[in-house]
């Protein structure tokens, strides 16, 4: 079994000394077509995000803020649970996609936290989490087209050995490591800035593994904090 690791660069730590993640493998796991479970799931998600948790506008706006200070506009690239949230109140829900997604986009929507979900096996060694160069290569669709773009100088980006796989720390993820029906090694990453408690963070945590858990009863889940 190989070693899978997230890091996190010092220089992320400098821009937020608050940011902390959490850290869930699930190997030997199975996905699906999504079903009526994940879309009640995702509704009662929706409902739930117009009224709590109680710390969550404060939460978001902190990504506001994580997102310029590395030069991002977050009105016009928001973090990806300001963007769930944002396209669940215009639409009047979100689309199902699979289940694990629809999983962990419910988690993600009712506890206003960014949640990314990976095929564990596109990875070429460790993600670790950068303030980026601008030379990284970031595969992407363009039109439906195979196309590269490359990141802005010092923005955070997660990223690999081949290059970038989400832009805009968790903003858009590359259709490379996205988590789709035959994926069976999955890595997701909860990401925490102050004021979300700790404890809340430890909660998605468990709530995503207990929900992996009913989808694949198989799957062996490694759970690590990334803190400072």
């Amino acid at each position: 079994m190989l070693s899978f690791t997230p890091v996190v660069d010092p220089a992320v730590r400098a821009l937020r000394p608050d940011f902390m993640g959490l850290s869930v493998v699930a190997r030997g796991a199975r996905n699906g077509g999504s079903d009526a479970d994940g879309a009640a799931r995702l509704a009662a998600a929706c409902q739930a995000a117009a009224t709590g948790p109680d710390w969550a506008a404060a939460h978001l706006e902190a990504w506001r803020e994580a997102y310029r200070g590395f030069g991002a506009k977050p009105q016009r690239t928001p973090c990806s649970a300001e963007a769930l949230r944002k396209r669940a109140q215009r639409d009047g829900g979100l689309p199902p996609i699979n289940r694990m997604v629809d999983l962990y986009n419910a988690l993600s929507v009712r506890w206003a936290v960014p949640i990314g979900g990976e095929d564990l096996a596109a990875y070429a060694g460790p993600p670790r989490l950068v303030r980026a160069t601008g030379e990284e290569a970031f595969e992407m669709l363009a039109n439906g087209e195979p196309a590269i773009e490359h990141p802005e100088p010092g923005e955070v980006v997660w990223r690999d050995d081949r290059g970038v796989t989400c832009r805009r720390w968790n903003w858009r993820q590359g259709p490379r490591t996205r988590l789709d029906l035959p994926t069976t090694e999955m890595w997701f990453v909860i990401e925490r800035l102050e004021p979300m408690p700790l404890a809340a963070l430890e909660a998605v945590g468990r709530e995503l593994a207990d929900g992996i858990r009913a989808i694949a009863p198989a799957a062996r889940i490694e759970t690590t904090l990334l803190s400072p």
